[in-house]
């Protein structure tokens, strides 16, 4: 397997290449729009064809590269059931992608957004917002629903063996990969806390609003065009 971690200074968030050696296919997960050109180079660098582009939910802070990106490779467009209608493929929890020979297998980890779904692959587990290392994804937007998450995280993601290895959608401290089994030790806002405790705190955090959330969410909604803005505006 080929896999490269990429990040946006911008937004914050983790880009991640994966390729099947054998057939060379490739997807790219969460994708950002201004990194197209840095991406689709990488994919040539390495020798891949990019088949697939796989959303883990609408985002508020960053415009999704999902529709530029098919319409300059073809590539199949993922995401979940309630999420962007413009995907070519809506998944469910336990539904399997395969890209060449690499197989995805589709948790539902919705809370943090409705549409929220988590990849997994072998021994590691692709989360978006739902978990991140010692956080989790806000939940006061976007339906977000604060039990709901921690049924996702303590009931989905928990359940996964201790070893596997989280790649999160994000992170503002320069971390890159934790485990299952150090965020049930180590995430403050889940080791030790009961499902009303996690409530409490995430309604609580009184966290500003995206900066942009009114152009993000219409926009990866779309998958990823963006409206023209009306003439004077």
């Amino acid at each position: 397997m080929i896999f490269r971690q990429l990040f946006d200074t911008e937004s914050s968030t983790y880009t991640y290449l994966i390729g099947d050696e054998a057939t060379r296919q490739a997807v790219l997960i969460d994708p950002v729009l201004e990194q197209v050109d840095r991406d689709l180079q990488l994919v040539s660098e390495l020798d891949l064809e990019l088949t697939h582009v796989f959303d883990t939910h609408v985002h508020a802070d960053h415009v999704t590269a999902s529709g530029v990106l098919r319409e300059r490779t073809r590539a199949t467009v993922v995401g979940g059931v309630g999420g962007a209608s413009c995907t070519n493929v809506q998944v469910r929890h336990g539904d399997e992608v395969r890209v060449g020979q690499l197989v995805f297998q589709v948790l539902a980890t919705p809370g943090h957004t409705d549409d929220s779904i988590s990849y997994l692959l072998g021994d590691r587990v692709f989360t978006g917002d739902a978990l991140l290392v010692r956080g989790n994804g806000r939940t006061d937007f976007q339906n977000g629903n604060a039990g709901q998450l921690y049924d996702s995280l303590t009931r989905v993601l928990f359940n996964l063996p201790d070893s596997t290895l989280v790649y999160p959608g994000h992170d503002y401290k320069g971390r890159t990969v934790t485990s299952i089994a150090e965020e049930k030790r180590h995430n403050p806002r889940l080791a030790g806390k009961s499902r009303e405790e996690f409530i409490h705190i995430m309604a609580n955090l009184h966290l500003p609003k995206p900066r942009k959330i009114d152009i993000a969410v219409p926009a990866n909604r779309a998958c990823g065009h963006v409206a023209p803005s009306p003439q004077g505006a």
